[in-house]
């Protein structure tokens, strides 16, 4: 490495957070620029450490070291070559993947782990700002065509891939506007969509078309792409959210997360004055601890809410790792997002029993009770804690409690395509369903999981639906066959 003892002269370093009463007026990323030279002196905090356990913690195979070592030495463009190697939108991942590279990083088992996910985004953000991000185009075109059905991280890196393999390549997506949730579920605050549209431009001048407004097996006819396409590509995601079935959940003023993501998304975009429910002087609960739930938090701040609280029925986490959670594995630790600094209060422990409405049917309170975490026969359980019951007024309730894998009405269903156990779509080692010519990556076939798995996925399914089309394939596959068995288990 550049600087071998990098590790034990500096500490762990990350780019300031613009201050909260400042980014509270506006919709724009949280962080500050990062110097370079502060950028290097992290990237020298990179260990030679024989074994990079980084690439245990990230499915995409990514470069960590060589790229660390490049962004030491001031090659930046060198550094976004390699980084392009293995991942083709490290602009998305460096701002909204949680890092589980830096938990496996070796400096991290007594120490501050490197800022992998910071070098990464400055590497790609540096390589936009300089223009040597361009198009590449295939020398040589075949004559087959794919369609992929969804647009999000799985289906446009499955999608780029495949369009750089020659192939004549279709993206179908139902929204209005290209990107699945990285458009229309990841707020603003977390990633600028002028970050994913210079992406989108790149993929077009390469060849890749987009349909919008195309719901395949609802206005667009599944027999339509069987023969128009020599192979499909299912990315839909697991967009099929958990709901909370419980009295009153029929009370005006109690919606999904993803109902409440979306408009505020669309504001900024220009389609709308203003969030058809916003959360503006209201007393907001969000039930779900997770990073959906965070993101209902930072969009709940902007709006002006008078107050939010966050329920989570487990436990709060430790500070640091327990001893049955070591490393190299990821971390179940009390973490703290950028929209929770932001105000407030994250409650644990807890369990909605009801939500109660006004003479207007309109939510005006909701019922809840402490729980203790139990095992029964090796499943957990929640068990109440008598006496803790306890009555919070609200007007806005925000269900963001996960998702349960693809919606199975409409294209799955008339496809005809098989389920696993967890109702996601079945596939083999090679990502093929039971339907000739149709393929599954991303949620969709994986479950509810992080962008670094689904684009690591997009590209490995491109590189088997490569091969099936032509014999062979030049194309990547990060995934070994035995990690989609995996997956599907």
């Amino acid at each position: 490495m550049g600087e071998p003892t990098g590790f034990m002269k500096y500490d762990r370093e990350l780019p300031s957070r613009r201050l909260v009463p400042i980014r509270l007026r506006d919709w724009r990323e949280v962080y500050e620029p990062f110097p370079e030279e502060a950028l290097r002196t992290q990237a020298s905090r990179c260990m030679d450490c024989g074994i990079p356990f980084c690439h245990t913690g990230c499915p995409l195979g990514n470069l960590i070291p060589e790229w660390n070592d490049l962004t030491y030495r001031g090659e930046a463009r060198e550094a976004s070559e390699r980084l392009h190697a293995t991942n083709n939108f490290p602009e998305f991942t460096g701002r909204l993947c949680p890092a589980p590279c830096e938990t496996a990083c070796v400096l991290g088992i007594n120490e501050p782990a490197v800022t992998i996910k910071q070098v990464e985004v400055s590497i790609v953000d540096r390589a936009w700002a300089e223009g040597w991000i361009t198009p590449q185009v295939p020398e040589v075109l075949t004559d087959r065509k794919i369609a992929v059905v969804g647009s999000g991280p799985a289906g446009l890196a499955a999608a780029q891939q495949l369009t750089r393999g020659g192939h004549q390549v279709t993206v179908y997506e139902r929204a209005d506007r290209i990107g699945g949730l990285l458009r229309y579920g990841i707020p603003e605050f977390k990633m600028e969509k002028q970050v994913l549209d210079r992406r989108l431009a790149q993929m077009e001048a390469e060849g890749t078309r987009f349909e919008v407004n195309a719901n395949v097996g609802g206005n667009i006819p599944i027999e339509d792409l069987k023969r128009d396409y020599d192979a499909i590509v299912l990315a839909g995601g697991a967009t099929a959210w958990r709901d909370l079935p419980i009295p009153g959940r029929e009370c005006v003023g109690v919606y999904q997360a993803m109902e409440f993501l979306p408009p505020a998304n669309r504001v900024q975009e220009g389609d709308l004055a203003g969030h058809p429910f916003s959360a503006e002087g209201k007393r907001v609960v969000i039930i779900g601890g997770g990073d959906t739930g965070a993101d209902c938090l930072g969009t709940a701040h902007r709006h002006g809410a008078a107050s939010v609280h966050q329920f989570e029925i487990m436990a709060r986490p430790p500070a640091d790792r327990p001893e049955s959670n070591p490393w190299p594995t990821w971390p179940m630790i009390f973490r703290t997002s950028s929209a929770h600094e932001e105000g407030g209060e994250r409650v644990f422990a807890v369990n909605t029993e009801c939500f109660l409405a006004d003479d207007s049917g309109n939510l005006r309170a909701l019922r809840a009770h402490e729980v203790e975490q139990g095992f029964v026969d090796g499943r957990m359980t929640f068990d109440k804690v008598e006496g803790s019951d306890f009555e919070l007024p609200c007007e806005l309730v925000l269900l963001a409690m996960g998702f349960v894998g693809p919606e199975k009405n409409g294209l799955v269903e008339q496809l005809g395509v098989d389920l696993d156990q967890r109702g996601n779509v079945a596939r083999d080692s090679d990502w093929a369903t039971n339907v000739d010519g149709v393929f599954v990556c991303g949620d969709m076939g994986r479950g509810q999981s992080l962008i670094v798995w689904a684009i690591a996925e997009g590209r490995s399914c491109a590189a088997s639906v490569d091969r099936w089309l032509t014999g062979e394939t030049d194309l990547p596959s990060p995934l070994t066959p035995d990690a989609v068995q995996m997956t599907a288990r």
